[in-house]
């Protein structure tokens, strides 16, 4: 039986790292990117590589990777991304473009490295990890938002071109998840804040809102993968 091989994002923590290691142990090779590589899980069949996905020379790379090994790619699970919150009114221009960059044309451009080599293979699956945000939002997260509305809108427009070579475009929209997620988002929150800045009442109340609710909520890392692996199996 043929390798199966998936290339996945963000897979130095949460759930891209929990993804790298099961789809390990079931035996399919793993292409494993992040800017921490050191990070990355390691064991048989996991390959770390470096990857910042808002990079063109990093992400030809990535790929580059597995088609160079004589591979097939047969999954593609478009998993980085962050939550860059802060009152939209005061989050930089350099910030957003950041934030675009790396939820969603990062994800774009990827797929588009792949998609040939699939097309000609007639098979594939490129899983997209969005958020439940992409359909419901709280103040703050704005931006990050947008991201997430777009990458599920983008998602399923690409499912509706793909599927007539035999491939599938598939979104998955996690909720509170058991991570440093929330922490770094909160984090960007208070950081964006201008000195003085009339949303800071906004941003502390917000903070304990989603710090109660999501904590409540929570699933385990260990938990989506299993989702990421029933999408791509």
């Amino acid at each position: 039986m043929a390798k199966r091989v998936i290339l996945i994002t963000g897979a130095s923590s949460g759930m891209g790292y929990a993804a790298t290691q099961l789809f390990a142990q079931h035996g399919w090779e793993v292409y494993a990117g992040a800017r921490r590589v050191e990070k990355i899980p390691t064991g048989a069949r996991i390959h770390p590589l470096h990857l910042d996905v808002t990079d063109v020379d990093s992400r030809l790379q990535f790929v580059k990777e597995a088609l160079g090994d004589g591979l097939r790619v047969d999954v593609l699970l478009n998993n980085a991304g962050y939550g860059e919150y802060g009152p939209i009114e005061e989050v930089s221009l350099d910030k957003i473009h950041k934030q675009l960059e790396t939820n969603l044309v990062g994800a774009s451009e990827l797929t588009k490295l792949v998609l040939p080599q699939m097309r000609q293979q007639r098979s594939g699956r490129i899983i997209n990890n969005s958020s439940i945000g992409g359909d419901v939002y709280s103040p703050l997260g704005g931006w990050y938002y947008v991201t997430k509305r777009g990458l599920n809108v983008w998602s399923d427009v690409l499912d509706t071109e793909i599927r007539q070579f035999g491939l599938r475009s598939i979104i998955i929209e996690p909720g509170g998840t058991q991570s440093s997620w929330l922490d770094i988002a909160m984090d960007n929150a208070i950081h964006n804040l201008k000195p003085d800045s009339p949303y800071t009442p906004l941003a502390e109340g917000t903070q304990k809102l989603l710090s109660g609710m999501l904590k409540t909520t929570e699933a385990s890392a260990e938990d989506l993968a299993k989702v990421f692996y029933r999408a791509a199996t």
